[in-house]
């Protein structure tokens, strides 16, 4: 991706005012040093977009367009390149702020108010207390080996908290998992290739650009719209772009200590609150290397890996359950999609299908429950208390969190309507606040060579108020459900 539209000439910010710029009423200001040398080598910091694909796909790729794909074809495919594309832009100017600076995009929204970062945790924190995903896992875990789905939901999430708390740094734990995950469903997907889709389907692949439509009247427009526009990824995983690419040592990011275990990892110094780098010809050069690595690694992974697993799964389901009576969207779709496969290629690819589709959604479970105890983590040691242990607040949070869901097993509820409202609602409006306040920080407070401009401008303006529009109609939509 071209950066000529990001990055504008030396000295049009005097060094003087590049701190200045930022506000200071809550958070101190930023200390001043050199942007460190741009990526030689770009393999060892392949990453954060495998995490963002691997948490991302969960639920939403494995049921939702797949279900979509039996019910109509392949006409709606092209909706998760669009929304992919809209994530990718606003995942770039999360990564922008960090890369610049070495603070979290919530860092940053809490310079103008102080209760920003808090406000996004808890939404967060509030979208994933039901325990959605290892519920799945679960539940596709009994159809290969039978078993009580409460217990082995209850005994993921406590494998989740083992993992998260017990690794020596965190994000290497997260990022090999994810890694894992990848390779298990892209390997798969050869396989499906070879064995379960057949010709007629190949032969339809063409429909997703030469029949794009909107099938509103077979499926409603909330649901088109919501797979639009969470495909891939959605409310504060977006965010946590930010803290991935800190830990990974991006940009500024490289001057801040990671998170590690407070049981088995080393304690490091606490960092000041960010930095800025004056914007000399060498740094200016420097910047534009890391801001060229991050676009390429960003498309590479997050966008291609996420568009080729809807694709695939769509076309699965298509070739195998297409105009079949009585499919539902939800997790049981993966049971009636798996016992088709068996009759057509056999037991073993039916197993298969639902042992990488109960790992992949473990392997997101353990995503949400990182991301969300992470952004809480980093709110409440920047904003609230900056004396305490990060990774002993994060510990914390992650059994919190395991805490709640298992409490939430044990009182029975299979899918409580008002959780799952609370998620779908607070998704899209928090992507449609956030858009909007990425603007406001990446044009105001970064040095003026760096700044959002021209086309990613206008791509976060279309994000602001594509999320803005979800959020209405999926409010009306899903409180409606509250009174059903």
């Amino acid at each position: 991706m071209s950066t000529s539209d990001d990055v504008g000439n030396a000295g049009e910010t005097t060094p003087a005012g590049v701190a200045a710029a930022f506000p200071t009423r809550y958070l101190p200001t930023p200390q001043i040093r050199d942007m460190p040398d741009e990526p030689r080598s770009y393999w060892r910091l392949i990453g954060p977009g495998i995490i963002a694909a691997g948490v991302g796909l969960a639920s939403g790729e494995f049921v939702l367009f797949p279900y979509i794909a039996s019910q109509v074809g392949l006409v709606f495919v092209w909706a998760a390149l669009v929304g992919l594309v809209t994530q990718y832009f606003l995942n770039m100017e999360i990564e922008r702020y960090t890369l610049a600076t070495g603070e979290t995009a919530l860092t940053g929204f809490s310079r103008y108010w102080r209760h920003w970062g808090l406000v996004f945790a808890l939404l967060t924190y509030f979208a994933n207390l039901w325990p959605g995903w290892v519920t799945s896992s679960a539940t596709l875990t009994t159809y290969i080996f039978g078993g009580n789905r409460t217990a082995i939901a209850i005994g993921m999430l406590v494998t989740v908290g083992l993992i998260l708390t017990l690794a020596p740094v965190v994000y290497v734990a997260l990022e090999k998992a994810q890694m894992l995950k990848v390779a298990a469903v892209l390997t798969f997907f050869v396989i499906a290739a070879i064995f379960a889709i057949g010709a007629a389907a190949w032969s339809d692949l063409p429909q997703v650009v030469t029949q794009p439509r909107l099938p509103i009247d077979e499926l409603g427009f909330a649901l088109l719209l919501g797979a639009l526009a969470f495909a891939g990824a959605g409310g504060g995983q977006n965010l946590v772009q930010s803290n991935w690419i800190r830990d990974k040592g991006y940009g500024m990011g490289t001057y801040v200590p990671r998170l590690v275990s407070p049981v088995t990892g080393q304690p490091e110094a606490a960092p000041s609150t960010g930095y800025v780098f004056e914007p000399t010809p060498d740094n200016l050069r420097r910047w534009r290397g890391w801001w060229k690595f991050a676009n390429i690694e960003q498309l590479t992974t997050f966008v291609l890996i996420t568009f080729v697993t809807i694709l695939f799964t769509s076309l699965l389901a298509y070739s195998t359950v297409f105009g079949r009576e009585g499919l539902e969207n939800s997790i049981g779709f993966l049971e009636i999609e798996g016992q088709v496969l068996a009759d057509r290629v056999g037991s073993w690819f039916q197993y298969l299908f639902w042992i990488i589709g109960a790992f992949s959604l473990f392997a997101a479970a353990l995503g949400i429950v990182d991301y969300t105890s992470r952004l809480a983590a980093d709110v409440i040691k920047t904003s609230y208390a900056r004396n305490a242990n990060e990774s002993k607040v994060y510990a914390g949070l992650v059994w919190g969190l395991v805490l709640i869901g298992i409490a939430v097993l044990l009182a029975g509820f299979s899918q409580p309507i008002v959780l799952l409202v609370i998620s779908a609602v607070v998704g899209g409006f928090m992507m449609f606040i956030y858009s909007g306040l990425l603007i406001l920080i990446n044009r105001r407070i970064l040095p003026q060579p760096i700044r959002i401009r021209g086309v990613r401008l206008a791509a976060l303006v279309w994000s602001f108020v594509l999320f803005g529009v979800l959020s209405v109609l999926t409010f009306q939509d899903r409180i409606g459900d509250l009174f059903d």
